[in-house]
Protein backbone atom coordinates (compact mmCIF):
# COMPACT_ATOMS: atom_id res chain seq x y z
CA UNK A 1 0.00 0.00 0.00
CA UNK A 2 1.10 3.20 -0.63
CA UNK A 3 1.05 5.73 2.24
CA UNK A 4 1.70 8.92 -0.03
CA UNK A 5 -2.27 10.67 0.08
CA UNK A 6 -3.60 8.84 2.37
CA UNK A 7 -6.28 10.17 4.30
CA UNK A 8 -5.89 9.02 7.98
CA UNK A 9 -7.08 9.50 11.60
CA UNK A 10 -4.85 9.02 14.34
CA UNK A 11 -6.21 8.83 18.17
CA UNK A 12 -3.82 8.81 20.76
CA UNK A 13 -1.34 11.04 18.76
CA UNK A 14 0.23 13.06 21.26
CA UNK A 15 1.35 10.03 23.17
CA UNK A 16 5.14 8.02 22.41
CA UNK A 17 3.88 5.70 20.09
CA UNK A 18 1.25 8.10 18.32
CA UNK A 19 3.64 10.58 18.00
CA UNK A 20 5.82 8.79 16.37
CA UNK A 21 3.52 7.01 13.65
CA UNK A 22 2.46 10.61 13.36
CA UNK A 23 5.94 11.79 12.38
CA UNK A 24 6.67 8.80 10.43
CA UNK A 25 3.38 8.89 8.35
CA UNK A 26 3.61 12.45 7.65
CA UNK A 27 7.17 11.98 6.15
CA UNK A 28 5.87 9.44 3.95
CA UNK A 29 3.26 11.78 2.64
CA UNK A 30 0.08 11.02 4.25
CA UNK A 31 -2.60 13.36 4.86
CA UNK A 32 -3.50 13.34 8.41
CA UNK A 33 -6.06 14.09 11.46
CA UNK A 34 -4.60 13.80 14.57
CA UNK A 35 -6.70 13.20 17.23
CA UNK A 36 -6.02 13.28 21.18
CA UNK A 37 -7.07 14.98 24.33
CA UNK A 38 -4.15 16.40 24.86
CA UNK A 39 -4.54 19.81 23.08
CA UNK A 40 -1.41 21.42 23.79
CA UNK A 41 0.58 18.12 22.86
CA UNK A 42 -1.01 18.05 19.94
CA UNK A 43 0.03 21.72 18.91
CA UNK A 44 3.49 20.77 19.18
CA UNK A 45 3.50 17.42 17.59
CA UNK A 46 1.88 19.33 14.59
CA UNK A 47 4.11 22.69 14.81
CA UNK A 48 7.44 19.60 14.80
CA UNK A 49 5.71 17.96 11.78
CA UNK A 50 5.19 21.24 9.99
CA UNK A 51 8.56 22.25 10.71
CA UNK A 52 10.06 19.10 8.88
CA UNK A 53 8.42 19.54 5.58
CA UNK A 54 4.55 18.23 5.65
CA UNK A 55 1.87 20.36 4.70
CA UNK A 56 -1.60 18.26 5.51
CA UNK A 57 -1.48 17.54 9.19
CA UNK A 58 -4.27 18.85 11.52
CA UNK A 59 -5.39 18.44 14.73
CA UNK A 60 -8.44 17.50 16.79
CA UNK A 61 -8.64 17.88 20.29
CA UNK A 62 -11.33 15.30 21.50
CA UNK A 63 -11.56 12.62 24.65
CA UNK A 64 -12.37 9.14 23.53
CA UNK A 65 -13.49 8.48 27.14
CA UNK A 66 -16.88 10.92 26.02
CA UNK A 67 -19.30 9.04 23.83
CA UNK A 68 -20.38 11.66 22.33
CA UNK A 69 -17.61 13.07 21.14
CA UNK A 70 -16.78 9.64 19.17
CA UNK A 71 -19.16 10.80 16.26
CA UNK A 72 -17.78 13.66 16.22
CA UNK A 73 -14.55 12.66 15.66
CA UNK A 74 -15.56 11.14 12.63
CA UNK A 75 -17.58 13.60 11.00
CA UNK A 76 -15.00 16.13 11.97
CA UNK A 77 -11.63 14.50 10.26
CA UNK A 78 -13.97 13.63 7.26
CA UNK A 79 -15.19 17.43 6.66
CA UNK A 80 -11.48 18.50 7.84
CA UNK A 81 -9.53 16.04 5.06
CA UNK A 82 -12.60 15.24 2.37
CA UNK A 83 -13.03 11.71 3.64
CA UNK A 84 -10.86 9.55 5.35
CA UNK A 85 -8.99 6.37 4.02
CA UNK A 86 -7.66 4.57 7.34
CA UNK A 87 -8.31 5.05 11.05
CA UNK A 88 -5.86 4.24 13.31
CA UNK A 89 -7.36 3.29 16.48
CA UNK A 90 -3.74 4.23 18.61
CA UNK A 91 -5.50 5.29 22.05
CA UNK A 92 -5.16 3.82 25.03
CA UNK A 93 -5.03 3.60 28.96
CA UNK A 94 -3.11 0.80 31.31
CA UNK A 95 -2.77 0.25 34.53
CA UNK A 96 -0.21 -2.06 36.62
CA UNK A 97 -2.82 -2.92 39.40
CA UNK A 98 -3.88 -5.80 41.17
CA UNK A 99 -7.22 -5.89 40.27
CA UNK A 100 -9.11 -6.47 43.45
CA UNK A 101 -7.53 -2.80 44.27
CA UNK A 102 -8.26 -1.10 41.11
CA UNK A 103 -11.55 1.15 40.78
CA UNK A 104 -14.88 0.54 39.21
CA UNK A 105 -14.59 3.89 37.42
CA UNK A 106 -11.07 2.73 35.96
CA UNK A 107 -12.15 -0.38 34.99
CA UNK A 108 -15.57 1.13 33.06
CA UNK A 109 -13.06 3.97 31.65
CA UNK A 110 -10.04 1.72 30.06
CA UNK A 111 -12.76 -0.20 28.13
CA UNK A 112 -14.15 2.60 27.26
CA UNK A 113 -11.15 3.93 25.68
CA UNK A 114 -9.27 1.14 24.63
CA UNK A 115 -12.07 -1.42 23.05
CA UNK A 116 -15.69 1.06 22.82
CA UNK A 117 -13.98 3.35 21.77
CA UNK A 118 -12.03 2.10 18.36
CA UNK A 119 -15.39 -0.20 17.94
CA UNK A 120 -17.60 3.33 17.58
CA UNK A 121 -14.93 5.19 15.72
CA UNK A 122 -14.95 1.88 13.45
CA UNK A 123 -19.26 1.92 13.24
CA UNK A 124 -18.98 5.48 12.61
CA UNK A 125 -17.11 5.47 9.78
CA UNK A 126 -17.74 2.22 8.31
CA UNK A 127 -20.74 4.06 5.94
CA UNK A 128 -18.36 5.97 4.08
CA UNK A 129 -15.89 3.29 3.32
CA UNK A 130 -18.42 1.01 2.52
CA UNK A 131 -19.82 3.64 -0.18
CA UNK A 132 -16.36 4.29 -1.48
CA UNK A 133 -15.38 0.73 -1.02
CA UNK A 134 -11.88 1.12 -0.03
CA UNK A 135 -10.17 1.63 3.35
CA UNK A 136 -8.69 0.17 6.33
CA UNK A 137 -8.81 0.18 9.82
CA UNK A 138 -5.94 -0.31 12.05
CA UNK A 139 -6.08 -1.93 15.51
CA UNK A 140 -3.09 -1.07 17.85
CA UNK A 141 -3.22 -4.02 20.55
CA UNK A 142 -0.98 -5.64 22.64
CA UNK A 143 0.94 -9.41 23.46
CA UNK A 144 -1.43 -8.67 26.32
CA UNK A 145 -4.23 -9.54 23.86
CA UNK A 146 -3.37 -12.75 23.42
CA UNK A 147 -1.59 -13.33 26.78
CA UNK A 148 -4.18 -12.32 29.86
CA UNK A 149 -1.06 -11.34 31.90
CA UNK A 150 -1.29 -11.15 35.76
CA UNK A 151 -1.58 -7.17 36.87
CA UNK A 152 -3.03 -6.07 33.98
CA UNK A 153 -6.11 -7.92 33.91
CA UNK A 154 -8.64 -4.86 32.41
CA UNK A 155 -6.03 -3.88 30.44
CA UNK A 156 -5.86 -7.22 29.09
CA UNK A 157 -9.38 -8.04 29.08
CA UNK A 158 -9.64 -4.39 26.99
CA UNK A 159 -7.13 -5.99 24.59
CA UNK A 160 -8.24 -9.28 23.74
CA UNK A 161 -11.58 -7.76 23.06
CA UNK A 162 -10.46 -5.47 20.26
CA UNK A 163 -8.31 -8.79 18.78
CA UNK A 164 -11.40 -10.46 18.77
CA UNK A 165 -13.38 -7.70 17.23
CA UNK A 166 -10.34 -7.18 14.39
CA UNK A 167 -10.69 -10.48 13.78
CA UNK A 168 -14.73 -11.08 13.13
CA UNK A 169 -14.78 -7.49 11.42
CA UNK A 170 -12.03 -9.14 8.93
CA UNK A 171 -13.85 -11.99 8.31
CA UNK A 172 -17.04 -10.09 7.81
CA UNK A 173 -15.61 -7.62 5.44
CA UNK A 174 -13.74 -10.55 3.31
CA UNK A 175 -15.84 -9.60 -0.05
CA UNK A 176 -15.39 -6.18 0.09
CA UNK A 177 -11.92 -3.81 -0.30
CA UNK A 178 -11.50 -3.13 3.23
CA UNK A 179 -9.26 -4.19 5.15
CA UNK A 180 -8.31 -4.87 8.96
CA UNK A 181 -5.29 -5.21 10.37
CA UNK A 182 -4.65 -5.86 14.15
CA UNK A 183 -0.52 -5.11 15.39
CA UNK A 184 0.19 -6.13 18.70
CA UNK A 185 3.56 -4.37 19.95
CA UNK A 186 5.33 -5.64 23.40
CA UNK A 187 6.56 -3.71 25.80
CA UNK A 188 6.96 -0.36 25.06
CA UNK A 189 9.11 2.73 26.48
CA UNK A 190 5.85 5.52 26.95
CA UNK A 191 4.14 7.53 29.58
CA UNK A 192 1.56 4.89 29.64
CA UNK A 193 3.49 3.03 31.90
CA UNK A 194 3.87 3.78 35.75
CA UNK A 195 7.44 3.82 36.99
CA UNK A 196 6.11 0.96 39.01
CA UNK A 197 5.77 -1.43 36.42
CA UNK A 198 9.00 -0.03 34.53
CA UNK A 199 10.90 -1.04 37.31
CA UNK A 200 9.41 -4.36 37.60
CA UNK A 201 10.36 -5.28 33.92
CA UNK A 202 13.59 -3.70 34.06
CA UNK A 203 13.82 -6.42 37.41
CA UNK A 204 12.76 -9.21 35.43
CA UNK A 205 14.52 -8.64 32.35
CA UNK A 206 11.45 -7.36 30.39
CA UNK A 207 12.36 -6.53 26.77
CA UNK A 208 11.06 -3.12 26.10
CA UNK A 209 11.27 -1.58 22.63
CA UNK A 210 11.28 2.32 22.05
CA UNK A 211 8.17 4.12 20.90
CA UNK A 212 10.10 4.89 17.20
CA UNK A 213 11.13 1.10 16.92
CA UNK A 214 7.37 0.30 17.17
CA UNK A 215 5.95 2.95 15.22
CA UNK A 216 8.27 2.04 12.13
CA UNK A 217 7.18 -2.26 12.69
CA UNK A 218 3.22 -0.32 12.49
CA UNK A 219 3.99 1.06 9.60
CA UNK A 220 5.70 -1.75 7.34
CA UNK A 221 2.67 -3.49 8.88
CA UNK A 222 0.41 -1.04 7.15
CA UNK A 223 2.23 -0.89 4.16
CA UNK A 224 2.44 -4.64 3.54
CA UNK A 225 -1.46 -4.65 4.52
CA UNK A 226 -1.06 -7.28 7.36
CA UNK A 227 -3.98 -9.10 8.79
CA UNK A 228 -2.24 -9.65 11.88
CA UNK A 229 1.51 -8.68 13.47
CA UNK A 230 2.99 -9.34 16.41
CA UNK A 231 6.04 -6.89 17.62
CA UNK A 232 8.73 -8.87 19.16
CA UNK A 233 10.26 -12.03 20.46
CA UNK A 234 10.04 -14.28 22.31
CA UNK A 235 6.60 -12.72 23.03
CA UNK A 236 5.06 -13.07 19.84
CA UNK A 237 5.76 -16.84 20.19
CA UNK A 238 4.54 -17.03 23.70
CA UNK A 239 1.44 -15.27 22.50
CA UNK A 240 0.96 -18.16 19.63
CA UNK A 241 2.15 -20.65 22.59
CA UNK A 242 -0.77 -19.68 24.82
CA UNK A 243 -3.51 -20.14 22.29
CA UNK A 244 -2.69 -24.48 22.25
CA UNK A 245 -0.92 -24.16 25.59
CA UNK A 246 -2.02 -21.89 28.29
CA UNK A 247 -1.10 -24.23 31.49
CA UNK A 248 2.09 -24.06 30.41
CA UNK A 249 2.19 -20.25 29.77
CA UNK A 250 0.76 -20.12 33.34
CA UNK A 251 3.59 -22.04 34.59
CA UNK A 252 5.73 -20.06 33.14
CA UNK A 253 4.36 -16.70 34.77
CA UNK A 254 3.99 -18.39 37.88
CA UNK A 255 7.13 -16.86 39.59
CA UNK A 256 7.57 -13.38 37.57
CA UNK A 257 3.85 -12.74 39.15
CA UNK A 258 5.63 -12.88 42.32
CA UNK A 259 7.66 -11.60 42.16
CA UNK A 260 5.81 -8.79 40.55
CA UNK A 261 3.88 -8.03 43.42
CA UNK A 262 6.70 -6.44 45.02
CA UNK A 263 6.46 -3.25 42.86
CA UNK A 264 2.32 -2.73 43.28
Amino acid sequence: MQLQSQRILLTGAAGGIGRELAKLLAHKGARMVLLDRDAAGLTKLVDEINAAGASDVQLLALDLSDPAQITLAIKQASAMLGGVDMLINNAGLLDFVAYSTQSAARIALTLQVNTLAPMLLTHALLPQLIAQDKGTIVNIGSTFGTIGFPHYATYSASKFALRGFSEALRRELANTAIGVTYIAPRATSTAINSSASVSMMMAQGTKIDSAAFVAQKIVQAIALQKKEAYIGQPEGFFARLNAVLPRLVDLALKKQTIAAENYL
